[in-house]
C-alpha cells in the first residue's frame, strides 16, 4: 500500500491508518490543488493520525504546530531571541557576533515548514483553539508562502508549498474568510463494519469472538447515558489491549455483561461513575 502511494504520488493509506473513499479523495484533491484540508470530527476519529499517515505513506518530514489559545501568528513564523542576544552583549562570551540579528532569529512550525529544501506536511492541530485574526492572518501567509521578519528586513518565502493539514474539534466557530480558502472533510465516527477494519489493523492476531464481542460492547458502552466524553477509537484500542494483558480475562466476560478496565475508556471523574453505574444494569 504505502508503495504505491509512493510511486504515484497519491494517498491511498499508511500501515496503521485505515482510509475511505471520500476521505482519500479530498485529501488528493487537496493536494492536487495545493489548498489546506480542514478536518473536523470529535475527538478520536483520526484527524491528527491522517496527518502523521500522509507523512509515512508519502515518506515526508511532518512538521506540527499544535495551537494554543494565548499563541500569536509571530510564534507559528519565527521568534526573536531577544534575552540571549542581552546577555550574549553583556558577558561577551558568545560565539555569535551580536551584531548579527539573524543569529538570533529561530523559526517557528510555519518558517521550518517555508524553509524546508524538501515539501514536508504541515498538521496546524486544534485552530479552533486560536482567536479570529490568528485563523485569517495565517491563512494570509499560507496562500502568499512568505512572510516578513521584520527585526532584519527579511522576506521568507517558501521553498516548496508544504501539504497542509489543518484540524479543528469545533469548540468554536471559524470566520468565514478561513473556511472559503480550505477544502473541508468531517470525520464521522466509525461504524463497527469500519471499526472492525481499524482494530484488526492494530491487532492483526485478534480473534474473531475478541473483536466481535469487544466492538458490541463498545458501542453499547458509547450509549450510556450521563457521558460528556464518549471513548473514541483510542480508547477502544488500549481497551481490547488491557483484556489482553489480563490473563485471567475471558471472552464470556464481555458477552455476560461484565466490563473490565471502565477506567481505559473514560477519563473523567463523573463519566467514570456514570459508566459503572450503567455498567451494573448491562446485559449483553
Amino acid at each position: 500500500m504505502q508503495e504505491e502511494s509512493n510511486a504515484n504520488g497519491k494517498f491511498k493509506g499508511a500501515t496503521q491508518y485505515v482510509l475511505d473513499e471520500e476521505l482519500a479523495q479530498i485529501v488528493n484533491i487537496s493536494m492536487a490543488l495545493e489548498m489546506p484540508l480542514l478536518l473536523k470530527g470529535e475527538p478520536g476519529t483520526g484527524k491528527t493520525m491522517l496527518a502523521h499517515a500522509i507523512s509515512e505513506a508519502l515518506d515526508m518530514k511532518l512538521i506540527v504546530l499544535n495551537v494554543k489559545s494565548s499563541m500569536k501568528l509571530v510564534d507559528a513564523l519565527y521568534q526573536y531571541d531577544t534575552l540571549t542576544r542581552l546577555n550574549d552583549s553583556r558577558f561577551g562570551d558568545s560565539t555569535r557576533n551580536v551584531s548579527r540579528i539573524e543569529d538570533y532569529i529561530k523559526m517557528g512550525k510555519i518558517g521550518q515548514a517555508f524553509a524546508s529544501e524538501e515539501k514536508v506536511v504541515l498538521l496546524i492541530d486544534e485552530i479552533d483553539k486560536a482567536d479570529t485574526d490568528f485563523q485569517d492572518d495565517m491563512l494570509d501567509v499560507l496562500d502568499q508562502m512568505e512572510f516578513d521578519i521584520i527585526e532584519i528586513d527579511k522576506t521568507i518565502t517558501a521553498n516548496h508549498r508544504p501539504v497542509i493539514i489543518i484540524t479543528s474539534n469545533a469548540k468554536k466557530d471559524l470566520s468565514d474568510p478561513f473556511l472559503g480558502r480550505c477544502n473541508f472533510h468531517h470525520i464521522a465516527f466509525p461504524d463497527p463494519d469500519m471499526m472492525q477494519k481499524i482494530v484488526q489493523v492494530h491487532f492483526p492476531d485478534i480473534s474473531k469472538e475478541l473483536l466481535d464481542a469487544s466492538i458490541r460492547a463498545f458501542y453499547k458502552i458509547r450509549e450510556f447515558r450521563g457521558i460528556e466524553k464518549k471513548p473514541a477509537t483510542r480508547e477502544l484500542i488500549n481497551w481490547i489491549r488491557a483484556l489482553q494483558a489480563d490473563p485471567d480475562f475471558k471472552v464470556k466476560h464481555l458477552i455476560k455483561g461484565d466490563l473490565p478496565y471502565l477506567g481505559v475508556l473514560f477519563k473523567k471523574s463523573p463519566d467514570y461513575a456514570a459508566s459503572r453505574q450503567a455498567a451494573s444494569r448491562m446485559r449483553i
